[in-house]
């Protein structure tokens, strides 16, 4: 996509979207505290109403395309968000973090997070640029994620030490005392890190294997690094917020894992048509472009994405009520037994 847009509004934009992000984590550095659901809930809120702000004003500078591809990278780059909460969650369970501390430990793993993400863009635009074939690569990648999402198992990510963290626990002095959240502490006279550390290397790891699923999804939406970049700062924002409204509640959106995988097979189908479609690969159809591969529009791609991700939440939701249900009726029913037989030993006579 050419873009239409001033280079002093994209510098401007990312400028303003980094100072938001630096500030809604100092605050969580300076003010450390377990947000309320009220103010989580307000936070969540403004962020997501602030993206659809940022896209109507790209409407205005720009184009209704430009708007409907940061509204489709924006969704699905927080869908992928809210799936990596998930694992920042069994991690803080893992290392059982103080709730008093986990807000300055996602601090640390949503700036790891912003930095991977910026250096996978950047490295994912030249790669665009120098090399048409990377189509086909990311495609099937996102094909293959979006099978080892929908039937992988990934009830362990998390619970076990990954091969960085074993390293550090073998090679670094590490206390078992968190310490008011410090990195190191002295013990004795003896320096030793806390287990915060472990902590910020197992969700810096994590963020790393999510950066490798996220950048090629979006790319998949847009080829431009600033709407790729605003996606990705919008995606972060109110990351920390949504942790604390959400908590445990994510691990049981049982179906959320299958709209996150239509997304990303929907996405790599999508990568693999365009590929055909501006192909220069010499064995595929003589190097030249397949001239019957459809190319999927913008707003195909935002309906599908949204349509994905409000039925995987509905049908976890609809689940939940059910299960609760049942789980009601089989309290009342148990109820109901143990005063039937209450009743009968009262009355000196043994149920049937």
């Amino acid at each position: 996509m050419a873009t239409a847009l001033p280079v002093w509004f994209e510098i401007t934009s990312i400028l303003v979207l980094c100072l938001l992000l630096a500030a809604d984590l100092v605050l969580a550095v300076k003010r450390p505290h377990v947000p309320k659901p009220l103010e989580a809930a307000l936070f969540v809120g403004g962020y997501a109403l602030l993206a659809v702000v940022f896209a109507a004003t790209l409407y205005w500078m720009g184009d209704a395309e430009h708007a409907g591809q940061f509204l489709a990278g924006w969704l699905t780059e927080y869908s992928l968000s809210i799936d990596n909460l998930f694992v920042f969650i069994v991690i803080m369970a893992r290392f059982a973090v103080p709730l008093k501390y986990q807000q300055e430990a996602l601090v640390a793993g949503i700036m790891i997070a912003l930095v991977l993400r910026a250096i996978f863009i950047v490295i994912g635009a030249q790669l665009i640029d120098n090399f048409s074939w990377i189509f086909y690569l990311f495609g099937a990648f996102l094909l293959y994620t979006a099978y080892t999402q929908a039937f992988g198992h990934h009830d362990g990510d998390g619970e076990n030490d990954n091969a960085l963290t074993r390293f550090a626990r073998r090679h670094l002095n590490v206390s078992d005392q968190f310490n008011k959240g410090k990195l190191r502490i002295t013990i004795d006279g003896k320096r030793s890190f806390t287990p915060m550390l472990l902590v910020i290397v197992a969700l810096g790891t994590t963020d790393l294997l999510f950066a490798l699923d996220s950048i090629p999804a979006i790319f998949g939406i847009t080829t431009s690094p600033f709407l790729v970049f605003a996606a990705n700062v919008f995606a972060l924002m109110g990351l920390r917020q949504l942790y604390f409204l959400l908590g445990h509640l994510l691990a049981r959106l049982r179906y959320l894992k299958y709209g996150i995988a239509a997304i990303l097979v929907f996405i790599g189908v999508k990568l693999v048509l365009h590929a055909l479609h501006e192909n220069q690969v010499p064995f595929i159809n003589g190097g030249r472009p397949v001239e019957w591969a459809p190319e999927i529009g913008t707003w195909a791609s935002l309906g599908f994405i949204a349509a994905a991700m409000v039925v995987a939440t509905m049908a976890s939701l609809t689940k939940m009520w059910v299960d609760r249900r049942a789980e009601m009726s089989s309290a009342q029913k148990d109820s109901r037994q143990e005063n039937a037989i209450s009743g009968a030993d009262a009355g000196g006579e043994r149920p049937h």
